[in-house]
């Protein structure tokens, strides 16, 4: 996915403020609402700074119409600029209390109206010699777009950095190198699911969970070491999706017997393997969109309709007729039926994740010779 940001440009003077844009730039078409509601609190952040600047009285319950009648009632802001803000202001109220649809115009009017804005900011507030560029609409995503709710993780973030660095000399383009690392830290423009939902711990060391992977289903046959403790983790209710896992890893093992410091250890290093493999996934089956896939680790299949119509047979499939016979009594008769995430399949008895990779090469073997018979 391409990601949109016009005010790329704002970068070398402050990139909260680029990035923050970014942010409601992309969400204009995933959500009018949530662009709506931090469009307010975006321009209500650039005018609490501007009467900090000014060394306007102000008290931390001054409202929004209320900066916005101290600016213009002293001078500070144009009948244009004030328009604009009221604009912003109330169909963000809106957005934040009425519980109706919101259109695309809505959240495009508080588009220009911003742009309105931050260009009266950067114009008064910024270096003399910047030119500021001719107003551009966004253009409608057609590809992935962000959940709504990684979109509100990244603004929240984006927006308490703001108010913490964005200064009069913020707005220069020399930015300190520790500010620098906390923007890049919270706002590298990744791929939609890929923002930091939460991080796990486990002594000392950090493990960054996607927001994809949420609340994804711990599979023990996906963790070769723990699979045994995954298990009986499970049955104590804790560890079955990612969200149950504490944020500190210590002391997991507390909730079951015969299992200690080791096992939270090796789990801890199965999850960093199991998240890289994750992402690798989640790249391929974004850029294979419709198609059949099966995976092993992060190796995969692309599964066409002959291929899934293969039958499961000892005549093809040789080296464990155990699990073919088990696959019968479930029905599972053809390629097509098996799962795509074909590690399940260890769920059977005298089944190992060899066995696991053996059927995966097999069917890499059919499909590569179907695709040689047709060339």
């Amino acid at each position: 996915m391409k990601i949109q940001n016009y005010y790329q440009f704002l970068e070398p003077l402050n990139k909260e403020l680029a990035l923050i844009a970014c942010e409601l730039e992309n969400s204009i078409f995933t959500s009018p609402r949530t662009m709506l509601t931090h469009a307010r609190v975006f321009v209500e952040n650039i005018l609490q700074f501007v009467m900090k600047v000014e060394k306007l009285p102000e008290d931390s319950w001054v409202t929004l119409v209320e900066r916005i009648d101290i600016l213009s009632d002293n001078g500070y802001i144009t009948n244009e600029i004030r328009d604009a803000l009221h604009t912003v202001r109330m169909i963000g109220n809106q957005a934040a209390h009425d519980t109706r649809k919101f259109r695309y115009s809505e959240a495009l009017l508080s588009w220009e109206a911003i742009y309105l804005i931050v260009r009266w900011y950067v114009e008064t507030y910024g270096p003399v010699e910047f030119e500021f560029p001719d107003y551009q609409d966004p253009n409608p995503q057609v590809t992935e777009s962000y959940d709504i709710s990684e979109i509100e993780i990244r603004l929240g973030a984006l927006e308490e950095l703001l108010t913490t660095t964005l200064t009069v000399e913020d707005l220069q383009p020399v930015v300190e190198a520790e500010q620098i690392s906390s923007i890049d830290s919270i706002a590298q423009p990744v791929p939609p699911g890929f923002t930091t939902i939460r991080k796990l711990t486990y002594k000392g060391e950090e493990l960054e969970v996607p927001y994809f992977l949420r609340d994804a289903f711990l599979l023990p046959q996906r963790f070769e070491r723990s699979e045994t403790y995954l298990i009986r983790l499970g049955a104590e209710q804790q560890a079955r999706i990612m969200s149950e896992l504490p944020n500190n890893l210590e002391g997991l093992s507390n909730h079951v017997k015969r299992f200690g410091e080791k096992n939270e250890e090796i789990l801890f290093a199965e999850l960093k393997n199991y998240i890289e493999e994750e992402k690798i996934r989640r790249d391929i089956i974004i850029e294979r969109p419709g198609d059949l896939l099966f995976f092993y680790k992060t190796d995969y299949l692309i599964i066409t309709e002959k291929i899934a119509a293969t039958p499961l047979t000892a005549g093809l499939f040789t080296g464990f007729p155990s699990l073919l016979k088990q696959l019968h009594s479930d029905q599972i008769e053809t390629v097509g039926q098996l799962p795509r995430e074909l590690v399940i399949l260890a769920k059977y008895d005298n089944v190992g994740v060899g066995t696991v990779k053996s059927l995966f090469d097999q069917i890499k073997d059919i499909q590569e010779e179907t695709t040689d018979a047709n060339v």
